[in-house]
């Protein structure tokens, strides 16, 4: 019997694949219901009354659950009950403990895993034979400490569901990713004012280009990374302009190194005065900022969407291998060097990665572990490249900028060919001990 702690779209991926390949598990979800931050109910969402994917349907949804027809870019209300219906449909809500929080994860000198669980105020203590962990990476928010006292309202990105809390309010939003402009757009049409504090550059591309949704373009033909790089950045350049043009600053790296925003209005407003630019805080005192560039103003609300931290809270970091950075040593983000029956499940962000990308990762761990169980030769050769290639990082040669929130970033092409090599190694295996067993 496996532990699964999370019921968010990875702990579904996980909790569809042990089922598929017949590995019993029990799953552990905080919440009352599956769907994990795409449930704007769950206290510890970070959705907002106005977010859609970023991604298109067609490109995101899992490839044996396709989504309903509809706009390219789903509502979150959209997505909570396309996660349900994932969930019922393939009977996955008996296997789960809701409203039930994991307090700790320990190993065992067995080999096994003892988990200590709280449901209705009371704890349990459990003995399992592995430990998948699947609780999500955008829940833990990194809120660095403003350079002074601030009098106004302040509140990081994950707090935020309404712009109603704009209304006739100077408003600043720190950071310039997805989030950030998203948050920025809402307020334009609320408050009295809106400045974006923005430290470095990013490459900005529309949704939609030529009426089709922009990721479902191109891919056709594999080009070299420095071409793909040059290619789409000029691209972009031609579609939406240099981010100098609206007043932000240019990216000091290639395409791609960091995750690009995919937003059509934040440049429209920018280039309508709607949102103001302004650099890096440098000071607060009472509603006064004041920014690296010299200049200063007065607001009443700073909003900072300045991203996540991984968080584990039920197990220590050394049994993750994480001793130093922004993530732990796992190979392809998910393998323990040393604990075979340990998964980090959904600790990777990729352009394009999709929820079939991590649902291949969930396919390839339940594959390994039903062929451990079975001593195949597959799961042994695995073993040996995990030990091996562990502090291995799946770049495809792009030069990811050396932040926090990108240690966990991966190449999607390098990745899904990784794990659709080892997916076939393993399932060659099965194929041949299900015919044997036929015999």
């Amino acid at each position: 019997m496996y532990a699964l702690i999370g019921a968010g779209p990875m702990g579904l991926a996980a909790a569809r694949n042990l089922q598929k390949y017949d590995i019993p598990f029990t799953g552990f979800e905080l919440h009352g219901d599956v769907g994990g931050l795409w449930d704007i109910d769950n206290p510890h969402s970070t959705m907002y009354e106005s977010a859609h994917l970023i991604s298109s349907r067609r490109m995101t949804e899992f490839k044996e659950f396709p989504m309903s027809e509809g706009a390219p870019y789903p509502h979150h209300s959209e997505l909570r009950q396309y996660f349900r219906d994932f969930a019922s449909h393939f009977e996955l809500y008996p296997h789960f403990r809701f409203n039930t929080r994991v307090i700790d994860a320990s190993p065992l000198d067995n080999g096994g895993w003892r988990i200590v669980s709280e449901q209705d105020g009371k704890q349990h203590c459990e003995d399992f034979d592995g430990l998948l962990i699947a609780n999500g990476t955008l829940h833990y928010p990194n809120t660095p400490q403003l350079p002074g006292e601030f009098s106004g309202e302040q509140l990081h990105s994950c707090h935020y569901r309404s712009a109603d809390i704009f209304a006739d309010k100077r408003v600043l939003i720190v950071g310039c990713g997805n989030s950030a402009c998203d948050i920025a757009v809402d307020a334009v049409h609320r408050a009295r004012s809106v400045d974006i504090s923005v430290r470095r550059g990013y490459y900005f591309l529309p949704k939609f280009i030529g009426g089709r949704p922009t990721d479902t373009l191109g891919g056709l033909i594999a080009l070299p990374r420095p071409i793909k790089q040059r290619l789409d950045a000029a691209m972009a350049r031609l579609v939406v302009g240099k981010p100098s043009d609206y007043g932000l600053p240019n990216p000091d790296y290639k395409m791609y190194e960091s995750h690009p925003v995919i937003n059509s209005q934040m440049l429209h407003h920018l280039g309508h005065g709607d949102i103001a630019v302004r650099r890096d805080i440098t000071a607060v005192r009472g509603h006064r900022v004041q920014f690296s560039n010299g200049d200063h103003a007065d607001y009443d609300l700073i909003l900072q969407a300045t991203g996540y931290h991984l968080h584990y809270p039920f197990i220590d970091r050394q049994h993750l291998n994480w001793q130093a950075g922004g993530a732990p040593s796992l190979y392809l983000n998910v393998f323990h060097p040393s604990h075979r029956n340990l998964f980090v499940m959904g600790m990777i962000e990729a352009a394009g990665l999709g929820w079939e990308g991590r649902n291949e990762q969930a396919e390839m761990v339940a594959l390994y572990i039903r062929q451990q169980q079975a001593g195949a030769a597959a799961a042994k050769q695995l073993q040996a490249d995990i030990a091996r290639y562990h502090g291995q990082r799946l770049d495809g040669g792009y030069r990811y900028l050396q932040l926090e929130r990108m240690a966990y970033y991966v190449h999607k092409d390098s990745y899904r060919r990784k794990l659709k090599h080892y997916i076939k190694r393993l399932q060659v295996d099965l194929q041949q001990q299900e015919t044997a067993y036929v015999r």
